[in-house]
């Protein structure tokens, strides 16, 4: 593991309740991004969201360090203000942040009272079940790379907007929240070897099947079939896992679908 030296994220709480919930934000996002689900979640939670680095208020990353290995230390840091005794907590987390929140289940099983995750993007499920998805998954992405490939930062972000947004939505963003996808937008492909190549080493026998936290594995109705074979391939490999569909959701339900997201939110919190 080799995260960005002396990297702090920058911590939003988002609601002032007394059950607190590490919160997890997508890759192009910030932690402000689950401010929908806080709103519906009501006064009786707070959320603790730290951006990632190169996003929201967070500085930049270093593009040498490991990026995944300084988000799931950066995420680490933040359990600290959740509980600052270090005991159980609830963590929900969205695409890269719910493979993070993952990471940390696995790794701290006795750290994790409830995970909600939403779409995870962590690949390597996808490779192992369903290899045809995966495939499938590498043409849907290719214009991205191909832009990445190029230096085209801007395209770049485009592309992987209208992969996980659908089309359309570029264009309909202000010019803030491009420029801000534009910047972030370079930490994607240092991604790839944690997300498909599993060098966390999460898939190690028996490793999933300890974390016996209640977990939700929850989708859109829309989700692409990588997402599908993975959220069913972690449900099946940790220890107190379950699927939900989110009727008539895509890839970003926690935003579009907020109040249904922190329905399920809220029943999870009741049994964890």
């Amino acid at each position: 593991m080799r995260p960005q030296a002396g990297f702090s994220p920058h911590i939003s709480e988002l609601g002032a309740g007394p059950t607190r919930v590490l919160a997890l934000h997508c890759t192009l996002a910030f932690g402000g991004a689950w401010g929908g689900v806080a709103k519906a979640l009501g006064a009786g939670v707070t959320l603790v969201a730290p951006d990632m680095p190169s996003h929201g208020q967070s500085a930049d990353w270093d593009a040498v360090s490991d990026f995944s290995d300084t988000v799931y230390d950066a995420s680490l840091q933040a359990m600290a203000h959740v509980d600052p005794k270090g005991g159980p907590i609830d963590i929900i987390g969205h695409s890269f942040g719910a493979a993070t929140a993952l990471r940390i289940a696995a790794r701290h099983p006795d750290r994790v009272r409830s995970l909600m995750l939403f779409e995870p993007v962590f690949f390597a499920v996808a490779r192992a079940d369903d290899p045809d998805s995966l495939s499938a998954q590498e043409t849907h992405a290719a214009p991205f790379f191909e832009a990445m490939q190029r230096g085209d930062m801007a395209e770049g972000a485009r592309a992987f907007n209208r992969m996980w947004s659908g089309s359309g939505g570029w264009e309909k963003l202000p010019e803030r929240a491009q420029q801000a996808m534009i910047r972030a937008i370079h930490v994607v492909p240092d991604t790839h070897d944690f997300l498909y190549e599993d060098t966390a080493g999460l898939l190690a026998p028996g490793l999933l099947k300890a974390v016996k936290a209640p977990a939700i594995l929850m989708r859109g109705e829309h989700a692409l079939p990588a997402i599908v074979s993975t959220n069913a391939g972690l449900a099946r490999r940790l220890g107190n896992g379950s699927e939900v569909v989110l009727s008539g959701a895509g890839h970003m339900g926690p935003i579009s679908h907020a109040a249904q997201v922190a329905e399920h939110i809220k029943g999870l919190l009741a049994e964890g």
